[in-house]
């Protein structure tokens, strides 16, 4: 890989495994720190995917409720998310309940079509919108969502920069990003003196670990980058309420599942209910401490359209699974 330079005072993520028990990995910390960004996060992220579509306005602030009362503070979304919706639902609950500064709001451009692209243009117009919408004077992360490969990067950089200026945007994030572009923005930041992403959300779990392990983190690992998982739990399979292809979703939300039906698939979530079993924890809850366990992982974008699916997985915050079974895990999803 080549030499990627780093911004003056970009830290390397912290190892955290220091100083634990051989047979065990070191127990997920309360809160996480986001790279080099200094944005401390509870473990799961709320993933505003749902609302607005699998969850309407009282079941998201139901949600968020959940969220917020049990430490969450990291709530993620998307300007294209059930056509602004999303972001329209958390800024009603972000201005009801005065708690701005102890959250931090993340929200992905690029894909509305309003402001599509990484265009200055679209980039300016998209985080003005996301700003109205979500009701908020500043972004915490912001993500380009996608590769832009008609727009240099130095141009998107640029209009992130101005952004920040402004003190409309704190931090920027990247997603869906190929290893080659995530290290491109960061050798153009680096070599012009703009933004560079600080963060990736990338799709990560038992049954998608390919690219992210090959191509993304080590990257992440040589920049000291903090990682949000998207989809760990991909798509709903690791609940385990998918067997076969008769299994049909009950949303599409979950269509993405039935793609990891078979013998793969079948060794993974065989693998879940033995390690389910040794530590009494339902499958989907390993799956995401699985994810945890991963030091550059800071948080996990979780789904839930409605209270009582957040409450079934908020368990595993603080679920640290044993070296043992980290290596049945990945041997089966190898």
């Amino acid at each position: 890989m080549s030499e990627i330079h780093v911004r003056p005072g970009a830290s390397r993520m912290r190892d955290w495994t220091e100083g634990v028990a051989m047979n065990a990995v070191a127990p997920n910390p309360v809160t996480r720190q986001i790279g080099s960004t200094g944005l401390n996060v509870f473990p799961y992220a709320i993933d505003g995917a749902v609302f607005g579509w699998a969850a309407g306005f009282e079941a998201t602030i139901e949600v968020l409720d959940e969220f917020f009362a049990a430490g969450g503070n990291l709530i993620s979304t998307a300007d294209h998310y059930a056509g602004g919706r999303s972001e329209v639902m958390i800024g009603s609950w972000l201005d009801r309940h005065h708690q701005r500064d102890r959250l931090i709001v993340a929200t992905k451009i690029g894909r509305h079509p309003d402001a599509a692209g990484l265009s200055a243009r679209s980039v300016g117009a998209a985080i003005d919108a996301s700003l109205e919408r979500l009701r908020t004077p500043y972004i915490d992360l912001l993500s380009f969502d996608g590769e832009d490969i008609d727009v240099p990067l130095e141009e998107s950089l640029t209009a992130v920069a101005e952004a920040m200026a402004a003190g409309k945007v704190r931090h920027l994030s990247v997603s869906e990003f190929s290893g080659a572009r995530l290290a491109e923005a960061l050798r153009v930041g680096a070599a012009l003196g703009l933004p560079m992403p600080e963060s990736v959300m990338a799709e990560y779990n038992l049954m998608e670990r390919v690219e992210f392990e090959k191509r993304i983190a080590p990257i992440v690992h040589e920049n000291g980058l903090g990682v949000i998982a998207r989809l760990p739990l991909a798509s709903g399979y690791l609940r385990g309420d998918f067997r076969t292809k008769d299994d049909r979703p009950t949303s599409s939300m979950f269509v993405g599942a039935l793609k990891y039906v078979g013998r793969r698939g079948n060794k993974v979530l065989a693998a879940l209910e033995t390690v389910s079993h040794e530590v009494g924890e339902n499958i989907g809850r390993v799956a995401l401490a699985w994810v945890l366990s991963r030091p550059e992982v800071a948080a996990v974008n979780v789904r839930a359209a409605d209270g009582p699916q957040l409450l079934d997985l908020l368990p595993s915050v603080d679920l640290s699974l044993e070296r043992h079974h980290l290596a049945v895990l990945d041997k089966a999803s190898n």
